[in-house]
């Protein structure tokens, strides 16, 4: 599934707000689709007109933000440890050996590059470039952009590399020979479009695209499956199953297991949390009777792995929700609308589920206890149980799976926290040892720097857990600069994290950092997600209000010196932090953001998210982001705090119409605010390291603006 963003995956920092500088270009409201909507003009992507004025209100905020004494100091520290050489590059076990993309300042858009297990635990490691993304985009005139490369099981020799046009999600996919390191001649050669491709086996593809014209659904993305064989024609592909126009997409996943077993299933996303899934067999496709929240998450031994998301009964087992089952593969290719489903892992009250990836003999898992990193070893065992291990992980860090070897029993497990430099560690399943690999230098000095973990409590009596990072002398008078960030959706869990930028461009010049693990995520399981789906979402925006409102009773910080910051689901958390308390804040952070929740489903992916939003058809949806979506609820005479909204041309997923209508709706209202729209970088901060370390300056030139002057 294309996923919404965290906003820690977009850019880096975010702050609080003050006076405007100079005011920015004149309104341009002009004749308009509907009296309603008056910006309707600036959904037109790249149109003359919209570009104008993109590049009118680009000139003015940068202009500002640029001649700031600070902005070069920040700059120039965001790329050095963007582009740092001494940053951990994250391994694939690939082909044998150890695979990686790396970008830095010698190579902006990044090299694909390999080296052996053993050169890569020593501290120089020897590595060979594969595929060098900017001299190919020099050769061919593109604006290349790695988008990843997947490589047929086992041996993995030939791979599918996708590379999109300055980052939007739409790729063409290529056929590349790891043996010879040339793209094969006469392989597998995808057009430009949003494909979704599994390997079949050495002569097949498996692929979901745009076949003729207009086969996409309502969200943008493909629903039909044709089954490619070398050498033919995409014309010639032979149709494998047809979803409909009303779902978000379609999949095609092929999964193996080290005894050369092979599930091949296809993923029907009814909306953005119910599927169908069907196996395809020889004689067709043939439900496989999961519940519609679930889904196949790997396969191991001959046993397939799923995760729930709701409670499943069958073959007289109930299986709690937020748990991860199993099935017997046979079983499943005999029967698959029979299955008696059993037990791997269940939650306790403060857990959760995260990772899970299968190594040849055993299925790793990481979990959260209360918002802090747990990693498992799962081992098959007789009569069709398990074993469990735990790993020896430290107690207060997130802990995330790296990469797993079905050639052994190895498996990457990276480790962070907000003032812990993060880790890399290589863990033998097989045995639950657990050595470290590559620790990141500090980038940052953390040594006047403390966390704590607070609960606020929520307009129902919720309690909500966040963390803060201050300055172990912190003064409870309100004066300390604070940035607080949430993501709040998607069942997406926030963790604590090691950021060089966040830290060296934050928290040493006396910032505070808080990060809020409100409802709508997943830190708590599927129920903290559900409690702000739909018409519910208001507790979300309630969680994070409460969150800001205990940090100023705590004497933390104040109205004055606390800023916000979110992107994509986050960035809508903050237009509606924006409009519905705009008292709280000095600085909001909005980047590559859904602003406008009446016409969602028209922009870009949008409808892909109704699983999350709601449908608009629907008079309850209609009526509650009536009331709620921050471009409908932008009034004039409030003391609005001016914010930095940040957006990409090339968003092909949420889109850049949001931010530019919500900002063109500002300026008639006659408020100031300081807008950036990359051409570049799809859904992030920007196509390569010079861009983001753009962004993120002039985000950190914004806020240290707001906050500390």
């Amino acid at each position: 599934m294309r996923t919404l963003l965290a906003a820690s995956t977009i850019a880096t920092l975010g702050g609080a707000a003050a006076p405007a500088a100079a005011a920015p270009p004149a309104a341009t409201a002009t004749p308009a689709a509907t009296a309603a909507d008056p910006y309707l003009w600036l959904e037109s992507v790249d149109s003359p007109r919209a570009m104008a004025w993109v590049n009118a209100r680009n000139a003015y905020s940068t202009g500002v933000l640029e001649a700031d004494p600070r902005y070069k100091t920040l700059y120039d520290e965001a790329l050095a440890i963007a582009g740092a050489k001494d940053r951990i590059p994250q391994p694939t076990f690939t082909h044998g050996a150890i695979y990686n993309f790396w970008q830095d300042p010698d190579h902006l858009r990044g090299i694909w590059r390999m080296t052996t297990l053993a050169s890569y635990r020593t501290d120089a490691p020897d590595w060979k470039t594969v595929l060098d993304v900017d001299a190919l985009g020099k050769a061919e005139g593109k604006s290349w952009v790695w988008h990843g490369a997947h490589c047929l099981e086992p041996d993995e020799r030939r791979c599918l590399i996708s590379l999109s046009d300055g980052g939007e999600d739409a790729v063409v996919v290529r056929e590349f020979d790891l043996d010879t390191g040339k793209f094969v001649a006469g392989g597998f050669d995808l057009p430009r479009a949003k494909h979704a491709v599994a390997w079949e086996d050495a002569d097949h593809l498996l692929v979901a695209s745009e076949w003729t014209p207009g086969d996409l659904t309502s969200s943008g993305y493909p629903y039909i499956v044709k089954r490619l064989t070398r050498g033919q024609p995409l014309s010639s592909a032979v149709e494998v199953y047809r979803g409909t126009k009303g779902d978000v997409e379609v999949n095609p996943v092929v999964l193996h297991d080290a005894q050369g077993r092979q599930l091949t299933i296809i993923q029907r996303a009814i909306d953005f949390f119910h599927y169908e899934t069907f196996v395809v067999t020889p004689t067709g496709t043939k439900r496989l009777a999961i519940p519609a929240k679930a889904s196949v998450a790997d396969l191991v031994a001959g046993r397939v792995v799923v995760r729930l998301d709701e409670a499943w009964t069958a073959a007289g087992t109930t299986l709690p929700s937020g748990s991860l089952a199993q099935l017997d593969l046979a079983a499943v290719e005999v029967a698959p609308d029979a299955l008696k489903p059993s037990l791997i892992w269940a939650p306790g009250p403060r857990d959760a589920l995260g990772d899970v990836a299968a190594t040849r003999d055993t299925l790793v898992v990481t979990t959260l206890d209360n918002v802090r990193g747990r990693a498992w070893v799962f081992t098959p065992a007789a009569g069709g149980r398990w074993t469990r291990a735990k790993l020896d992980v430290p107690d207060n860090l997130a802990v995330d799976l790296g990469d797993a070897d079905r050639r052994s029993n190895r498996a990457f497990v990276r480790m962070s926290g907000f003032l812990t430099p993060s880790s890399l560690a290589l863990a033998d399943a097989a045995t639950g040892s657990l050595a470290t690999v590559k620790t990141l230098p500090a980038k940052f000095d953390a040594s006047r720097d403390v966390v704590e973990q607070f609960e606020a409590t929520s307009t129902d009596g919720t309690k909500i857990p966040y963390f803060v990072v201050h300055r172990k002398d912190l003064k409870y008078d309100g004066s300390t600069p604070t940035l607080l960030y949430a993501y709040g959706g998607f069942q997406v869990s926030e963790t604590p994290d090691y950021s060089g930028a966040m830290g060296k461009l934050w928290l040493e010049r006396g910032g505070a950092y808080v990060l809020a693990n409100i409802r709508g995520g997943g830190e708590f399981g599927p129920a903290w997600h559900e409690a702000g789906l739909g018409v519910k979402r208001q507790i979300v925006y309630d969680d994070f209000a409460s969150v800001a409102r205990d940090l100023i009773a705590k004497k933390i910080t104040s109205p004055r010196r606390l800023g916000i910051e979110g992107g994509s689901n986050g960035g809508l958390l903050m237009g509606v932090e924006f409009t519905q308390h705009p008292e709280l804040w000095n600085a909001v952070v909005i980047q590559v953001p859904l602003l406008d929740m009446i016409r969602i489903g028209q922009i870009a992916a949008g409808a892909s998210w109704q699983g999350e939003y709601g449908n608009v058809d629907d008079p309850a949806v209609m009526a509650f982001w009536q009331k709620t979506s921050p471009y409908a609820n932008l009034r004039a005479g409030v003391k609005y705090p001016e914010p930095f909204i940040f957006t990409t041309t090339k968003d092909d997923r949420v889109g850049p119409q949001h931010a530019r209508k919500f900002a063109a709706r500002m300026e008639e209202m006659g408020y100031h605010f300081y807008y950036y729209e990359n051409t570049e970088g799809g859904h992030g901060a920007g196509a390569d390291l010079k861009q983001a370390a753009h962004t993120t300056a002039l985000t950190m030139t914004y806020l240290q603006k707001k906050l500390m002057e």
